[in-house]
């Protein structure tokens, strides 16, 4: 592709936008979902202000999203966002030859076997198997649930709606708060708790206030309030036992990765954390989780990489 094409990154709260070509990345910008309508209206934002610093956007032929949502149809409705649109519709609106839209969390794991060294962080122990299924798990505004299987020279992704399983409680904290919010909810998913929300939902069941995500996180972090503390502990508790399920599931001996954008900023409570513990505590499979390696997402733009990758295979199809 000798124009640049465009890739998208669409989450419940903010929209990544980027210009690529020849394997670079240009002009990313982050565009709060809040502030546009449509997702129209966010994709002219970014076009005229790339325009505006320069860039060619008027020669874009071919075009990628990925997308925090389930992609079947023609028509893709945001499950934790109101942004709603034809598939075909903003193709043609755009005088698109290609828009190709994809499950977001599928994108993120296409682009797990390129992370390098320093866009990843290793959390507990484990060995990595090259050629073997890889996990991922992602609280983010929801909770995103994919992998990736060997075939022949390359991977396929999975795009599943995992997020949404049911939550299973292991210790009394998240019994009781399953219990709180099955009455609120009815059914209660993993999503419910690990996600901007569920970490605000832990917090108001355990210390009976209304708080924040932000500032649970900063008042974690600083040590100011063992409540919030608490309720941080508790995210990562379930969030190693909701990835230990996802790891059996789907046999990943190639390791498991944590994504989404609320695990970095907890920092070295993360690591400190009952995650690992939590991930390998599986009764008579424990030493199978044993030795599978986890990971922390570093890198801010991966998904960004996957449907890049997804763009160029499925260009390249259509020559």
């Amino acid at each position: 592709m000798s124009a640049p094409s465009l890739v998208a990154d669409i989450g419940g709260t903010n929209a990544r936008f980027a210009l690529h070509s020849e394997g670079r990345f240009d002009c990313i910008e982050v565009l709060p979902c809040a502030r546009h309508a449509s997702l129209s209206q966010a994709l002219s934002a970014y076009l005229d202000a790339a325009a505006g610093r320069g860039f060619a956007v008027d020669g874009i032929r071919h075009a990628a999203i990925a997308i925090a949502n389930p992609v079947e149809e023609d028509r893709v409705s945001m499950t934790n966002h109101h942004w709603s649109f034809s598939i075909s519709g903003l193709r043609d609106e755009r005088a698109l030859s290609t828009l190709l839209v994809v499950n977001d969390f599928a994108a993120l794991a296409m682009s797990l076997p390129c992370l390098q060294p320093w866009q990843r962080e290793r959390i507990g122990g484990g060995v990595e198997l090259t050629g073997r299924p890889i996990g991922l798990v992602g609280p983010g505004t929801g909770l995103g649930v994919s992998g990736i299987i060997p075939a022949g020279n390359g991977w396929v992704a999975l795009a599943g709606e995992g997020g949404h399983a049911s939550f299973a409680p292991c210790t009394r904290d998240e019994f009781l708060i399953l219990e709180r919010l099955q009455d609120e909810y009815g059914h209660v998913s993993a999503e419910r708790l690990l996600s901007g929300p569920g970490l605000e939902a832990i917090h108001r069941v355990l210390a009976g206030v209304s708080l924040a995500a932000p500032d649970i996180t900063r008042q974690a972090l600083d040590g100011s309030c063992a409540a919030c503390l608490r309720t941080v502990e508790t995210f990562c508790g379930i969030l190693g036992s909701v990835a230990g399920n996802v790891a059996l599931t789907l046999g990943a001996t190639g390791g498991m990765y944590i994504g989404g954008g609320i695990v970095p900023r907890f920092g070295a409570l993360f690591a400190q954390s009952a995650f690992r513990r939590r991930f390998e505590d599986k009764g008579r499979l424990s030493s199978y989780l044993a030795r599978i390696p986890t990971w922390l997402v570093t890198e801010p733009y991966p998904a960004l990489q996957g449907v890049a990758a997804m763009l160029s295979a499925h260009v390249a199809t259509q020559q």
